[in-house]
């Protein structure tokens, strides 16, 4: 329990009704959680307004309520905190309420279209590996040291950071590596947490259905290295045109890495297979299980925080050989029948494009490539032709079907993503709605030596359409499937 007045220190109050020195027992901001003396805090979201709640949240019992305009209705007894927004009112009161818990343990934050989840699970595994209690807040999940959560979103809201924080502080967690999106910046989910450091991996074409202009995606990116503080360290890829616009305006000590440009730290590519990268990292060698030229910039990022986190170089190296690649990124495995299957989260053009190249530079081309694709519904419907001729072009065939659709018609999805295919690349094309059916279907055209990939979902568990979740695992799916085409 605490005092509302100490859980709006540093909040920007505009004005207030009622008494600050009043007990709070929680915080909230989905009015249907609120209870007997808690906190609800008003967001304006973009699905609903939650200044629509404020009397439902006060019929249940809220002592106070955080909004940015006043209820017409006010309730005696009740306090009404006015501020200019809401969102960052709430990072702000969760950090007070978890006790700040981002000071207690060094908090690194990873961003950029592709790689996130990548660098932040693979930094959680090596610094484990290296002996610390280590925290990670991903897409594909949740880790208090050695426990395990379930992870609804890239970046989690902000009393929900701060509550994993506070667990991790409670843990004797040293080490949080955050995937830090687009959309938590924007939202302010970060505001208020205490960073040791920012990644930047890369930055391409994607949620231009929020940012509405690639312009307005890649300042929100910045805005998060603008906000580093003075102690902390600031890595960007510097490969990428847009690493060093991260730069410009951060108090953060400033770093690079590249494969192609003079950076801070250098690797270079010596053997890629599908059993792993050679790499060559600022002058050592290092065997790697990961694959690709897009998970080298991942691993010379996971190596560059680790020496700016002052590990030990040839420790960090032993470590990087060990690593196993995570669920959904470049997972693959070889069928009895000599089919082999690689499932990927790819779900932007760039992705798409990286993983499709990836493939083509291992194989030998006496082989097929046959590529199951879809996009997701009620998202940027602006990358649907591009990932859909980038499937062509780079495929010997292709089968567009389901992603997540959503709210959506899937066959209007898959006629906006056949409208990208360039004329001549038609008659490599075979559109299937049915997600599983496309998959089986890729399986019966693959012969021995063939590869297939399936992108797009990569570690999801699930598949969404019409507001219903049902279960779905492209990687279980196509194995089984392999297997009983095998016998």
């Amino acid at each position: 329990m605490m005092q509302l007045k100490d859980l709006l220190y540093k909040v920007t109050i505009n004005a207030v009704s009622g008494s600050t020195q009043v007990d709070v027992i929680d915080i909230h901001f989905d009015s249907r959680k609120v209870a007997l003396n808690d906190v609800f805090v008003a967001i304006r979201g973009t699905v609903t307004d939650g200044h629509k709640y404020i009397d439902k949240a006060v019929g249940q019992g809220a002592i106070a309520i955080v909004c940015e305009s006043m209820p017409k209705n006010i309730v005696n007894g009740v306090t009404y905190v006015l501020v200019e927004d809401t969102m960052s009112a709430l990072a702000r009161i969760a950090t007070n309420f978890y006790g700040n818990p981002s000071h207690n343990l060094k908090l690194v934050g990873v961003t950029g279209t592709n790689g996130k989840t990548t660098v932040s699970s693979l930094l959680y595994q090596l610094f484990s590996k290296a002996g610390y209690k280590v925290g990670l807040l991903s897409t594909v999940k949740i880790m208090v040291a050695d426990t395990e959560y379930n992870a609804t979103h890239t970046t989690p809201d902000s009393l929900s950071i701060n509550y994993y924080l506070k667990l991790m502080n409670d843990a004797g967690v040293e080490y949080c590596f955050m995937e830090v999106s687009s959309h938590g910046i924007d939202q302010k989910r970060t505001e208020g947490l205490h960073f040791e450091g920012g990644i930047f991996t890369n930055l391409s074409h994607d949620h231009l259905d929020y940012h509405h202009s690639f312009a307005a995606y890649r300042d929100v990116k910045k805005s998060f290295f603008d906000h580093l503080p003075k102690t902390a360290f600031a890595l960007v890829n510097l490969d990428d045109k847009n690493g060093l616009v991260m730069l410009q305006n951060t108090k953060a000590t400033k770093y690079t890495y590249a494969l192609k440009s003079y950076a801070d730290f250098k690797a270079q590519i010596l053997e890629n297979q599908f059993n792993g990268l050679l790499l060559k990292i600022d002058g050592q060698e290092v065997w790697t299980r990961l694959i690709g030229s897009f998970n080298a910039y991942n691993l010379l990022a996971i190596y560059a925080a680790a020496c700016l986190l002052k590990l030990d170089t040839l420790e960090i190296l032993r470590h990087i050989s060990e690593l196993e690649s995570v669920s959904g990124r470049f997972q693959y495995f070889i069928s009895n029948g000599k089919v082999t299957t690689i499932v990927d989260y790819a779900h932007t053009p760039d992705a798409l494009r990286n993983v499709l190249e990836t493939i083509n530079s291992i194989r030998t081309n006496n082989e097929s490539l046959i590529t199951v694709v879809g996009c997701g519904g009620d998202r940027d419907r602006t990358k649907r032709p591009d990932m859909a001729n980038i499937a062509a072009t780079l495929s010997t065939k292709v089968i567009f079907t389901s992603d997540n659709p959503r709210s959506e018609d899937p066959q209007a999805i898959i006629d906006d993503m056949e409208v990208g295919v360039e004329p001549q690349l038609v008659n490599r094309l075979l559109s299937i709605v049915d997600r599983k059916q496309a998959i089986k279907t890729a399986c019966q055209l693959a012969q021995p030596g063939d590869i297939i990939l399936i992108a797009g979902k990569g570690h999801e568990t699930y598949q969404e359409i019409k507001g219903v979740r049902t279960d779905f695992n492209d990687f279980v799916i196509a194995k089984e499937l392999l297997n009983q085409l095998n016998k």
